[in-house]
C-alpha cells in the first residue's frame, strides 16, 4: 500500500497547486542553477505544457519528481532538493539525540510507573508527563535559553555550531571535507573531534526541549498499555506457575505492552525528522523546520511542496517499519 498511498498524496498537492498562478506552478519544472528567473518561468511553461489539462501536468511534474528535480527555491535560491539535503542534517542532529532519549525514558518510566502504581514513582511520572504535554515548546525552549544560556552561561544562545568552526570548515585551506553532510559525523571523519564536541554542546538546549515535550505522551501511553497487559489472564496464569514477578513484568507483560508504544514512536520520530519548526526557530538552529517556516512566510510553493511530499514519505516508511516491528515484537503476528 505504500505506493498507492503516496501516489495519492502527489495528486492531492498537485490539486493544490493549481489553485496558484501559472508563473509560480512553473517553477516546479526549474532545475539547474539560473540566473534569469523570469525566462526560465516562461521557458518552464512552454517546454512542460503548463496551459493543458489537469492530467497531463500531473504526469509532467510526477515524472520530474521522479527524476530528482523538485523545482527552484525562491527562499534559498536554489533547487529545492539542495535546499532540503543542506537543511535537513542540522534537524538530523537533534533527532540523534532526541529519538532515543524519548523512546528509552518513555518506556522506562511508564513501566515503573505501572509497576508502581499509584506509589511516588507513578505521581512523579505522571504529573512530568502531564506538565510536560501541557508547555508549549516555546515557552520550554525560552525558559532554557534564559537559565542555562543567559544567567549561568553553560550554553550558547543558538546556532548549531560557534562560528569559528562555521569560518574554518568555510576555508578551503583547510581542506575539511563533507562525508555526510552532518558536521556531528564529519567532525569524527575529518579528524576534528572538538567540532563534533561542539555541535552536541549546542545540541543540549534543543534536544531537552524535544524531550520534555514528547516523552511526556510516551509515559502516559506505555504506562496505559502496561496496566492493561497485567490485568490479562496470562499474566495471572504466569504468576500462578511460579514465575518471578521479574520474569512476568519483564518478559511477559512489558513485550506486550509495547505494541502500541511502538506504533506511537514510529510517529513522533517521523514527526521529528520532518523538522523541529518552533524548536529550530526559537534556538536558530538553521535546520529543515526553520526552512518551512520561511517557505511559508514566503509562498515559496515548490519547497512547500516537496515538504509535504517528503512528510507522506517518512510517515509511510515509518508505518511500515513499525508492522515490521510487530511481528518481532509478537510473534502471534507473524504470518505462517
Amino acid at each position: 500500500m505504500l505506493v498507492f498511498v503516496l501516489v495519492g498524496v502527489t495528486i492531492l498537492v498537485f490539486i493544490v497547486t493549481m489553485l496558484f498562478p501559472i508563473d509560480t506552478r512553473a517553477l516546479l519544472y526549474v532545475h539547474g542553477n539560473i540566473h534569469d528567473v523570469p525566462k526560465a518561468i516562461a521557458d518552464a511553461i512552454v517546454k512542460y505544457n503548463l496551459k493543458a489539462p489537469f492530467y497531463v501536468q500531473y504526469w509532467g511534474w510526477l515524472s520530474q519528481l521522479l527524476h530528482g528535480n523538485l523545482g527552484w527555491s525562491i527562499t534559498s535560491n536554489q533547487m529545492v532538493i539542495t535546499s532540503i539535503a543542506t537543511k535537513w542534517p542540522y534537524t538530523f542532529e537533534i533527532v540523534l539525540f532526541a529519538a532515543p532519549l524519548i523512546i528509552f525514558i518513555g518506556i522506562y518510566l511508564g513501566v515503573q510507573s505501572a509497576i508502581h502504581r499509584n506509589g511516588p514513582i507513578d505521581q512523579v511520572s505522571r504529573l512530568l508527563s502531564i506538565v510536560g504535554w501541557s508547555l508549549p515548546s516555546f515557552f520550554v525552549g525560552l525558559l532554557l535559553l534564559a537559565v542555562f544560556a543567559g544567567v549561568l552561561h553553560w550554553f550558547p544562545y543558538g546556532g548549531s555550531m560557534t562560528m569559528s568552526w562555521t569560518t574554518f570548515m568555510g576555508n578551503p585551506k583547510n581542506h575539511f571535507v563533507h562525508y555526510t553532510g552532518v558536521d556531528l559525523i564529519d567532525g569524527l571523519l575529518n579528524g576534528r573531534p572538538a567540532l563534533t564536541l561542539d555541535v552536541i554542546w549546542h545540541c543540549v538546549l534543543p534536544v531537552i526541549t524535544v524531550v520534555t515535550i514528547d516523552v511526556a505522551l510516551l509515559i502516559r501511553v506505555m504506562r496505559s498499555s502496561m496496566l492493561e497487559t497485567m490485568s490479562k489472564p496470562y499474566i495471572t496464569t504466569a504468576r500462578a506457575k511460579g514465575l518471578s514477578n521479574k520474569v512476568v513484568i519483564y518478559k511477559h507483560a512489558r513485550r506486550n505492552a509495547l505494541i502500541p508504544v511502538a506504533t506511537l514512536s514510529g510517529m513522533l520520530v517521523a514527526g521529528l525528522l520532518t523538522g523541529l519548526i518552533i524548536t529550530e526557530t526559537v534556538f536558530g538552529f538553521g535546520g529543515l523546520g526553520q526552512q518551512v517556516v520561511r517557505a511559508i512566510e514566503n509562498l515559496d510553493i515548490p519547497f512547500i511542496m516537496a515538504y509535504t511530499v517528503l512528510t507522506a514519505l517518512l510517515f509511510v516508511i515509518a508505518n511500515l517499519i513499525v508492522d515490521i516491528m510487530y511481528a518481532y515484537i509478537d510473534p502471534r503476528i507473524r504470518l505462517d
